[in-house]
Parts: structure tokens; C-alpha cells; sequence
């Protein structure tokens, strides 16, 4: 089966290196994401001159704003991997408020320093995966995970695997630097994103059972274990986030409404479909 996908993973690589020049296409010039002094995050960044360092694309901050204002002002329980200089934890708790509880993670014990009554710091490495079955005994409660850490794919499946399915319910999974078309990260992140499509229940059988009424079309699928806890992976350069559900999904349903249907040409699709699938 992987087999067969090799040339369309060749060809969107190909489409991909040969995509027009935005100057070519883009009717009127456009702003550099994450440059707008609306955003909060770019605003903190641009006034910090001195103390505790912070390094970030300037990309990333409408991203974080994107992805994260839904946690401002709320009790938010933050995860960042690679502390390194400190200034993000600072970052983190003037955006998201007094409520928010920040626990650091870095293989350097000097950073334990940055430790004070709002934010912990643990030091361990991020691909050992004993590491985190202490952490999360220790961390019962997590919404936010920022990976940014080793940059080392290894480190990154592994923390990847082992924090979402520790985090409740809409949390937000965030790994940055992830560099180069070849990364093995990204492909894995490709490989598990492909799943989010899974329709395992979309079958022949299942289209027979299913009613077809001249008022309209009905359809339930059942979820994979993934679909029922991650909503979505959304890929941006150098960055990817993955959402938690905010309630597990117990059911897709597939729902048509209107009474002028041509049913018979509908099910030949289905079924051309299907058998091209298989």
C-alpha cells in the first residue's frame, strides 16, 4: 500500500520545488506574519531589550496567538521543553496571566535557577521515555506542550508520544524548528496526520446499510482511536501543532439535506470510489 503512495509523495515534492514565485502571483504585497503590533506575544518580544534571553522566528507569534488565546487569562497548565536562557518563561506568563502554571524542561541542570512559586523547572532528557512517566506523575495536568527543545526527530517523536495523550481535553501541541523537506519528524508527522483520514468503516457494506431516502442521505463511521482524541495537525514552516478534541468523538456522521437527489448516479460514484481505494 505505502508502495503506491511513492509517486504522489514524489509529485507534490516536485509541484512543491516548481511552485510560481509569489511576486508572480500574488495580486497585492502582502505583511510578514507575525510582525503586527495587535499581537501581544510580538509586542512583549519587541519591548524585551535586556535581561533573560528569547529566540524565536517572527513567524511563530501568530501562530502561538492563533492556537493559544483561547487558554489568556484562564488557569492553563504550560509544558516548555528547552528552558535555555529562561526568557520565554517570561513570555509565556505575561500572555497568558497570573492563572498560568509553567513547568520547564531541560537536559541543563543550571536552569533550575529560572525556578520560582509559578514555575517549575525539571531536568531530564526528552527522549527518555522513563523520564516522562515520572514527569507526568508529577505534572498531573497538562493544556499546552512547547516543544523546543534537543530539535533531534528522535527526541521530538518521543516527547510527541509521550505528552499528547497525557494532556486534557483541546489542549494545543506545539514543536518548533522542525527544518529541511527531508526531516524525518515531518515525516512522521505526515504519516500519523494521514490517519486523521482513516474511514475504516467506508466500505462497500457500509454503503449498502445505509438509507437513501429521496429527502436526503445518512451515514455514521466510527472513529479510530486517533480521530477520537486529536482534531487536527496544522503545518506551518518550521512549526506544527497538533489540537486535542475537546470531547471525546464518539461518531462521524455524514448528513444530506434537500429533496432533489440523483441517487442512483451518487451510489455509482461511491462505489467507483471504493473500488479505486482498494
Amino acid at each position: 500500500m505505502l508502495a503506491r503512495l511513492f509517486p504522489s509523495i514524489l509529485r507534490g515534492s516536485k509541484i512543491g520545488h516548481g511552485w510560481p514565485n509569489a511576486s508572480e502571483t500574488t495580486p497585492s504585497e502582502g505583511t510578514q506574519p507575525g510582525t503586527t503590533q495587535e499581537n501581544p506575544l510580538q509586542r512583549f518580544f519587541d519591548a524585551h531589550e535586556s535581561g533573560r534571553g528569547i529566540w524565536k522566528w517572527l513567524h511563530y507569534f501568530e501562530v502561538y496567538h492563533r492556537h493559544f488565546q483561547k487558554f489568556r487569562g484562564k488557569e492553563v497548565h504550560i509544558v516548555e521543553i528547552g528552558v535555555f536562557s529562561g526568557g520565554s518563561l517570561d513570555l509565556w506568563r505575561d500572555y497568558f496571566g497570573p492563572q498560568c502554571h509553567i513547568y520547564g524542561v531541560d537536559i541543563n541542570d543550571t536552569c533550575k535557577v529560572y525556578e520560582n512559586e509559578h514555575t517549575r523547572i525539571f531536568v531530564g532528557d526528552q527522549a527518555d521515555r522513563a523520564f516522562w512517566q515520572r514527569f507526568r506523575k508529577d505534572v498531573p495536568v497538562v493544556d499546552i506542550v512547547i516543544d523546543d527543545g534537543g530539535h533531534d526527530p528522535e527526541q521530538q517523536i518521543v516527547t510527541f508520544e509521550e505528552l499528547v495523550p497525557h494532556m486534557r481535553p483541546g489542549g494545543v501541541y506545539v514543536c518548533e524548528d522542525i527544518h529541511g523537506e527531508f526531516n524525518s519528524f515531518a515525516f512522521y508527522l505526515g504519516g500519523l496526520s494521514a490517519q486523521l483520514h482513516a474511514n475504516n468503516s467506508f466500505s462497500p457494506d457500509f454503503v449498502a446499510k445505509q438509507p437513501k431516502p429521496s429527502s436526503g442521505f445518512f451515514g455514521i463511521v466510527k472513529p479510530t482511536p486517533l480521530q477520537q482524541t486529536v482534531s487536527s495537525i496544522h503545518f506551518y514552516p518550521y512549526i506544527t501543532i497538533a489540537e486535542r478534541t475537546p470531547a471525546t468523538v464518539d461518531k462521524f456522521l455524514s448528513i444530506g439535506h434537500g429533496t432533489e437527489w440523483q441517487p442512483d448516479a451518487f451510489w455509482e460514484k461511491v462505489s467507483t470510489l471504493l473500488k479505486a481505494q482498494r
